[in-house]
């Protein structure tokens, strides 16, 4: 059945989910996730990509964005990135008509990359791109932190459910998570010229309430757990 998505309208923004087929996974290497980090740097242009790009980054650049001399054409502002295993999670302000489906047409790219180098065939993706229009500060917040928050489920499988083994180390191992945007907005320079914190900046003024809305959140999880339990534990 095929994916039903809003109009993607310029000035708006848009979550957008992308999982891989029969949800497999799409970055089998570390190197893969700077690739397609990468990827998200190079293909955010009207302009056409260089037949020198086509070709697999060497390792000596890989995580290196930024370096186009250039002058870009945006096709869409990327607020927030993060990629876990076997999807990924963008936000994305649209500047231009068509900005975000023919930025995520070139982003299909990255699955070219993939079946070239680990010489596969067929789809990478599940389908088309999901994507949800996000309105008001209050959606900003929750989607802020329920993107940049997907990658401690890698440790703590069940923490959406409030069950966490370690809050301490949940916490630690999201602060050092690279595949995503959070280290940025945390003041924690990974890939800056991937994404525009101008808006989230104006929603939290500096990088400590930034990260205090996003612990709080695992901490609210955590705490309502304990709360089920709380005549069990006491006993």
């Amino acid at each position: 059945m095929p994916i039903k998505r809003p109009p993607l309208v310029t000035g708006e923004i848009y979550h957008i989910v992308m999982r891989g087929v029969e949800k497999r996974i799409i970055f089998p290497q570390e190197e893969d996730y700077f690739r397609f980090i990468h990827d998200l740097f190079e293909f955010n242009d009207e302009n056409a990509v260089g037949d020198a790009f086509r070709k697999n980054i060497p390792r000596t650049v890989l995580g290196k964005v930024g370096t186009k001399k250039e002058k870009r054409r945006l096709l869409v502002e990327i607020l927030i990135f993060c990629l876990m295993p076997n999807h990924f999670h963008l936000l994305l302000y649209q500047l231009k008509r068509n900005g975000i489906s023919n930025f995520m047409r070139k982003m299909g790219g990255y699955a070219t990359y993939i079946n070239k180098k680990y010489r596969r065939v067929g789809h990478l993706y599940q389908g088309r791109f999901r994507a949800v229009h996000i309105k008001g500060n209050n959606q900003l917040k929750n989607v802020f932190v329920y993107i940049h928050t997907n990658p401690v489920e890698l440790i703590e499988p069940e923490w959406k459910e409030g069950n966490i083994q370690d809050l301490k180390k949940a916490i630690k191992f999201l602060e050092n998570y690279r595949y995503s945007s959070y280290l940025d907005y945390i003041g924690k320079k990974n890939f800056p010229s991937v994404i525009n914190k101008k808006l989230f900046r104006e929603i939290f003024p500096n990088k400590n309430e930034c990260r205090k809305f996003t612990e709080d959140w695992i901490l609210y999880k955590y705490r309502a757990r304990i709360r089920e339990l709380g005549d069990v534990v006491l006993e």
